[in-house]
């Protein structure tokens, strides 16, 4: 019999996406597409949000394997709730970092995932953390990752600067999210940001027919 055709039932899913975050004076601005694929072909979700809130004011963005990306990201939020019961204080950027590096480094070899941490806390204020899969962690002014980043990194690399206000942030991060969705079959959907600063979290949705368009082929 052939089973050609049910495949994708099976296939891994991947969140085939496009992350980033930036950090400018007072805040980061934190972003990702919204698509979910199977097999890097099928797309089996429109809808997910990557943009995730593990502490007060620290988010994680996923790229990889879903189901481990989310795996992680659960136990992260468990052990930082933990550490913040112990000490009696909200944890630092730095500390979620920690934890992510950590369980990435542990199951590296059963791990497909990589990750974005970025927030404020009241010892550095906004911070940016790049966490790849084997557990290294870089900080950074501002980091892409998954599979739409490759079509990115020449904008990025030409309309990043440093001190950027929060609405060239904004900006920047909207434009380069939109083209890597244009390029990347396995980005797309809507955006979704949030902006952390020291006074709160806001969190913002673009729809697809309110993304900035670059070109037309």
């Amino acid at each position: 019999m052939d089973r050609s055709h049910g495949e994708w039932r099976s296939a891994e899913v991947s969140t085939g996406t496009t992350i980033i975050a930036v950090r400018y004076n007072g805040g980061v601005v934190i972003g990702s597409d919204s698509r979910a694929s199977m097999g890097g072909t099928y797309v089996s979700s429109r809808v997910i949000n990557k943009v995730v809130q593990v502490s007060d004011k620290i988010f994680c963005c996923m790229s990889g394997s879903l189901a481990d990306a989310q795996a992680v990201t659960n136990a992260v939020i468990h052990q930082l709730n933990f550490h913040s019961m112990q000490m009696g204080e909200l944890p630092l950027v730095l500390s979620a970092a920690s934890v992510m590096r950590d369980f990435c480094y542990k199951y590296r070899d059963e791990l497909s995932a990589g990750f974005i941490v970025a927030g404020w806390d009241c010892k550095k204020g906004p911070q940016v953390f790049q966490v790849s899969l084997g557990g290294t962690v870089l900080e950074q002014e501002f980091t892409i990752g998954g599979s739409g980043g490759t079509y990115i990194y020449g904008y990025a690399d030409a309309k990043f600067r440093s001190g950027m206000t929060r609405e060239q942030c904004l900006t920047f991060t909207t434009n380069a999210l939109s083209l890597a969705m244009d390029r990347d079959n396995v980005s797309g959907g809507v955006i979704h940001l949030a902006i952390v600063t020291e006074a709160g979290v806001e969190r913002q949705l673009i729809p697809g027919n309110k993304l900035p368009v670059f070109h037309r082929i």
